[in-house]
């Protein structure tokens, strides 16, 4: 039996001994076994650190109270490294704080500096009273007699500085100087994981704010067109969460899952012109799985780009006019003058005197013609006067007139007299009216009725406690569908052949309509007739 416990003895210990010296090699085994397993506890600390949300504050103090258990340690402190820059970032236990966080250390007379140009650990004493290093001032009126300065280093940079203080001189064993390495080269990670992470969520972030804040559309939708999430701008429009709703149902949009390359389209919706973008995302196998849809209301654009043509079609008229009247003025001049010279001239028969009296008239008329046109394409004076709705009209029908006559369309008037005026321009309401009346007249000529008639009347109204001065274009024409209507206003919407409209007219004419503080108002019945009432606000007196 003793030989067998020798033989266990010289297993165990590796030497001959006695019993008592067997229980002491024992002991001591056991306790360098228990500081090895709470060295590996901590590696593993930190090591967990990086799968979990953990600042680095807490990660300190969790590592310091464990090392503390075997190891006399006093203080840790992490200083960072980014660009050029050193300064300190974490300290525990907060009572050991000597320099503020944030502190930043200057390469002159620096241990930690010198660690990182160096790029190797210090095992640093404190002994003298007069300090050579910036750290020593601080460490001194802590207390602390031995600094283990360790440089944290990952992808072959460095990222910071790790220090271990303690109160006791000179007592870290070679064991504890391969430990510390071994806890600063997993901090080091730790470290630049946290960047990378927090990285990655200020991306997101970003990313979130930016598709939050975009003022137009944005939809992600699955191949099927279900809304799998979308920004503010598409909740506000829609005034509901959509989240779950097939998108294409909502705008009645083309068949999503049929799309394998970015898609461009423009529809109408609640009177509104959108432009649609759409961008199919798929997997590395390039499968599509998902949509990007991107949705811009380009209606104001569109309104716009509307009365830019306009504006440069009536700019072009104007020039066009102001050549013809400077060609016919000196001939009607000479055919008004004559005829009035031949008429006070006296005896002349009965006969004689009708026809000059007729070529005086017709002479009379093509001159305030050719006036009325030259006013109403004059555009580089749109100011804002007073003036009579009943005005504007009789422009507009000396320009057009006649020639609704000749296409049999009979205009009634009924224009109330002794009205409040409206203040605005009247060569721009005149041009809503023109606008109203040729609309007018195509929906009578696409019906074959024998009695074509438009009635034009004006009135006061009151209405909201405001007094408004309405005019009234009614027809008999072909009407137009009830499902168009919302959609008419739109820039470039027509109901006409190709070829017969511009879908730019009522556009224009409401926007004028608000530049004065008015609206358009319409009912139509299909193949019935149509009437269009412009409101103005009337300007009292």
């Amino acid at each position: 039996m003793l030989k067998e416990r020798e033989s266990l003895i010289d297993k165990l210990t590796g030497i001959q001994s006695s019993k008592k010296s067997y229980y002491s090699e024992l002991k001591v085994m056991v306790e360098e076994l228990k500081k090895k397993n709470m060295q590996l506890e901590v590696i593993n600390e930190v090591t967990q650190s990086l799968n979990i949300e953990m600042s680095i504050d807490e990660m300190l103090s969790n590592i310091f109270e464990k090392i503390k258990a075997f190891i006399a340690i006093d203080r840790i402190s992490l200083s960072l490294y980014e660009n050029n820059e050193l300064f300190l970032s974490n300290v525990y236990p907060l009572d050991s704080i000597h320099f503020p966080i944030g502190y930043q250390f200057q390469r002159e007379n620096s241990l930690y500096w010198n660690s990182i140009l160096t790029l190797e650990k210090v095992l640093f004493k404190l002994k003298s009273e007069t300090p050579n290093y910036i750290e020593e001032a601080a460490y001194h009126s802590l207390g602390i007699k031995s600094i283990l300065i360790i440089p944290l280093v990952s992808k072959k940079a460095v990222i910071g500085i790790l220090s271990i203080g303690s109160k006791e001189l000179n007592h870290f064993s070679e064991a504890d100087l391969s430990f510390f390495q071994q806890l600063s080269d997993q901090i080091a990670v730790c470290i630049e994981n946290v960047k990378l992470y927090q990285k990655v969520l200020d991306t997101k972030k970003e990313w979130e704010e930016t598709f939050r804040s975009v003022s137009d559309m944005i939809f992600i939708t699955d191949t099927n067109g279900t809304i799998l999430k979308c920004n503010k701008s598409a909740i506000n429009f829609f005034n509901s969460s959509i989240i779950g709703q097939n998108l294409q149902t909502l705008l009645e949009l083309p068949d999503l899952a049929i799309i394998e390359e970015n898609y461009f389209q423009e529809f109408h919706h609640k009177q509104h012109l959108f432009e649609l973008r759409a961008y199919p995302i798929a997997n590395k196998n390039y499968q599509i799985y998902s949509y990007i849809i991107y949705i811009i209301d380009i209606t104001e654009k569109r309104k716009m780009e509307a009365q830019l043509i306009q504006s440069g079609k009536l700019a072009a008229i104007g020039e066009i006019a102001a050549g013809i009247a400077h060609e016919l003025n000196n001939p009607l001049t000479a055919i008004l003058g004559n005829s009035q010279l031949l008429l006070r001239g006296g005896s002349l028969d009965e006969r004689t005197d009708k026809l000059l009296s007729d070529i005086y008239v017709c002479g009379k008329r093509c001159k305030n013609i050719i006036q009325n046109l030259l006013t109403f394409s004059r555009q580089d004076e749109y100011s804002f006067d007073d003036f009579s709705i009943n005005e504007a009209v009789e422009q507009v029908l000396d320009i057009i007139g006649d020639q609704f006559k000749k296409l049999n369309i009979t205009i009634e008037k009924h224009l109330q007299k002794n009205m409040q005026c409206v203040q605005g321009n009247i060569q721009q309401i005149g041009q809503i009216i023109l606008n109203l009346l040729i609309n007018a007249k195509d929906a009578l000529e696409e019906k074959e009725i024998a009695e074509k008639v438009i009635h034009l009347e004006s009135s006061e109204v009151m209405e909201h406690g405001r007094k408004w001065i309405v005019l009234s274009i009614r027809d008999n024409g072909s009407g137009i569908p009830h499902h168009q209507l919302q959609d008419i206003f739109n820039p470039f919407f027509t109901t006409k052949e190709p070829g017969k409209g511009t879908g730019l007219g009522l556009s224009v004419s409401l926007g004028i309509a608000e530049k004065h503080k008015g609206f358009i108002e319409i009912d139509s019945t299909y193949k019935e007739g149509s009437e269009f009432r412009l409101k103005l606000p009337a300007k009292c007196q």
